[in-house]
């Protein structure tokens, strides 16, 4: 027999197993295309599809951390609601004390009041997650029922204390006056705000994913969520790094509370639990660990919330957990799971 006979043969991917793995990334522009036959009119579509895709970006946003989170320290972390709440509390308190700047009519300074809103409460809610995860996440490692018990209750505490600080009134927060209104196109109003969120949930999404593919911390969380023993046997300290991811989840929560808080005018300190049940759709969707997985859901549940609002109103209330059900039964999995469920 001779040597060509007997070496194995390199076989690529065949033309089905890669449409399968390019099928999530057409889900998107797929449903955009639907919606734009079912509502019929470009303009109205337009509007609906931008006050989509800032929905879901910033559900992304929120979302992204607690994937992280899951992913590679297997962690349910209920009380996830609670940096969401505390991060919009924060930034309208920041906005509060600028309120020369945000009631200026110019550009620059309210831009500038709502970045330094954005990293006081990126700030603060990174501090808060290193203290819950030194306090109350840390002795319940491994043990998912002991996580879902005592990260809600996390999450009451932190209510209270809101309650206690801010006071239990649902509090009117104001967008500066660059950020009102909207910009016309053609016939589609499109609102300025929601231009802004869009924008920076995919700066957000650009850099994280840049992070974890061409970066060395990017490749010790990935290393970390494929087998975590592996990596402290090379010398790095996985607690460390378990600990630094969750301050940045918990840092990402905050920064998704107040861009939702601008986003609904209103916030309260039952918010970041209301909004909790689409992060933890878009987690399941996209797959637990995966960044990727997760902008895409978020897309989706944005992009199918606002067209299911517009065409039937009643069903809208229900058409995230369909959308959630058809995916798991398509990939049970999710559909860029980075770890298979523990």
């Amino acid at each position: 027999m001779s040597e060509t006979a007997i070496r194995p043969r390199l076989v690529g991917p065949t033309a089905m197993e890669r449409l399968g793995k390019a099928a999530p990334l057409l889900l998107a522009p797929v449903l955009a295309l639907v919606g734009l036959v079912a509502v019929g009119d470009p303009s109205v579509w337009l509007t609906l599809t931008v006050a989509g895709l800032a929905m879901g970006l910033m559900i992304f946003i929120m979302a992204s951390g607690l994937t992280v989170v899951f992913g590679l320290m297997d962690v349910i972390n209920f009380g996830h609601g609670a940096f969401v709440s505390v991060g919009a509390f924060v930034g309208f308190t920041v906005l509060a004390w600028l309120s020369g700047w945000t009631q200026n009519p110019a550009v620059v300074l309210n831009l500038a009041a709502v970045f330094l809103a954005i990293l006081a409460s990126m700030a603060v809610t990174g501090a808060l997650g290193l203290a819950f995860e030194r306090v109350i996440v840390k002795p319940v490692y491994g043990h998912h029922l002991k996580q879902i018990l005592v990260t809600m209750g996390g999450l009451i505490v932190a209510q209270q204390l809101i309650h206690v600080v801010w006071g239990p009134d649902a509090i009117h927060v104001a967008r500066p006056p660059s950020l009102q209104g909207s910009f016309i196109v053609g016939e589609a109003a499109i609102e300025k705000y929601r231009m802004l969120a869009v924008a920076i949930g995919l700066v957000l999404f650009l850099a994280m994913r840049h992070v974890l593919r061409a970066t060395k911390l990017g490749l010790l969380v990935r290393a970390g969520v494929e087998n975590g023993e592996m990596v402290e046997a090379l010398g790095y300290r996985i607690n460390r790094l378990f600990l630094l991811v969750f301050m940045a989840g918990s840092a990402l929560a905050g920064l998704g509370g107040i861009m939702w808080g601008l986003y609904q005018e209103t916030i309260t300190a039952h918010m970041g639990s209301e909004i909790m049940v689409l992060v933890f759709v878009v987690v399941i969707i996209g797959g637990l660990g995966s960044i990727e997985g997760c902008f895409i859901g978020a897309l989706l549940v944005g992009l199918l919330a606002n067209y299911m609002a517009f065409l039937a109103p009643k069903a809208a209330l229900v058409s995230t957990i369909a959308l959630m059900v058809a995916i798991l039964m398509w990939r049970p999995q999710g559909l860029y799971p980075v770890v298979k469920a523990k």
